[in-house]
Parts: C-alpha cells; sequence; structure tokens
C-alpha cells in the first residue's frame, strides 16, 4: 500500500481533459493566442504557493487530515505541483496514476463525498487567501469538481 498517494491527486489526468474542454469549440488561432490557466494564475511561483497553502489547510482540517497520517508531505507536496503545473496547462513533468487507482486505497478507508466537499473548500479558501480572480477560482474549481466520481470511485 503507498500511503504517499492520498488525495493524489486531488486533480488527475482527466483536469487536463477538462482544462482542454475550456477552449473547445474556439477557432485555432483563439486556442494558440489565450493564455493558459496555469500562466493566468501566475505560474510555477504560484503553482508552488497554492499548493503549500492548500496543505496546511487541509492538514489543519479536522474532516479530512487522517488521510494523510504517514505520508511524505514533502513528496506529496511535489507532485501535486508537478501534476498542477500540467493540468492547469503548463510543462508536463507529471507522472502519477490515475484518480481511481490514486484514491482507492483512501476509500477503502472511508473516502466519501462530505471529504471530497472539505477538500474542494479548501481549494477555495486557498486560492481566495492568494487573492486569485473570481472567474479563475471558478475555473479550477469546476475542473476540480469533474474528478469528483473519480476519486471516489463511483
Amino acid at each position: 500500500m503507498n500511503n504517499s498517494l492520498p488525495f493524489l491527486i486531488l486533480f488527475s489526468p482527466f483536469l487536463f481533459v477538462a482544462l482542454r474542454a475550456l477552449t473547445a469549440g474556439k477557432p485555432p488561432a483563439l486556442q494558440i493566442a489565450e493564455k493558459s490557466l496555469y500562466e493566468k494564475l501566475g505560474g510555477e511561483a504560484a503553482v508552488n504557493a497554492a499548493v503549500d497553502i492548500f496543505y496546511r489547510k487541509v492538514l489543519s482540517d479536522k474532516r479530512i487530515s487522517h488521510f494523510f497520517d504517514s505520508v511524505d508531505m514533502d513528496r506529496q507536496a511535489a507532485k501535486q505541483k508537478a501534476f498542477l503545473t500540467m493540468a492547469f496547462g503548463g510543462p508536463n513533468r507529471y507522472s502519477g496514476e490515475d484518480m481511481r487507482r490514486g484514491h482507492a486505497h483512501l476509500v477503502a478507508k472511508g473516502l466519501n463525498d462530505t471529504h471530497f466537499d472539505a477538500v474542494m473548500e479548501n481549494l477555495g479558501a486557498t486560492l481566495i487567501e492568494l487573492k486569485v480572480p473570481a472567474a479563475l477560482i471558478k475555473q479550477a474549481a469546476a475542473i476540480a469538481e469533474s474528478t469528483r466520481k473519480d476519486v471516489l470511485g463511483k
């Protein structure tokens, strides 16, 4: 059992598909000219700050912190940063598992919609703390929400 993958990643390769869907139907020229969500959020520094704040909040949240017992959080954060960078349109250095496989052991421990809601709350609070514009928070939240069924093995 690999305990270093809890909520690894809250955002999965499915997010990449969701992010791509945001530009679906637009002329190719607009797709090229439009900045990625990664760039709009502020690139590497913003993703790094968001992940650090997010995990600080998650580890302080009694509803979900127990899922991270015995987890190497430095390793977890590094994987999350790589994934979010890729999912939001930055350089792809992510090599983690898909959502179902990465969370199956957590589902076996009771991970459910209530826990997913808590993660979503912490994500929103993180982005608000970083003063991310509401439209970008909405995009990031929609991407995260699109993973619910896979994270929860439904």
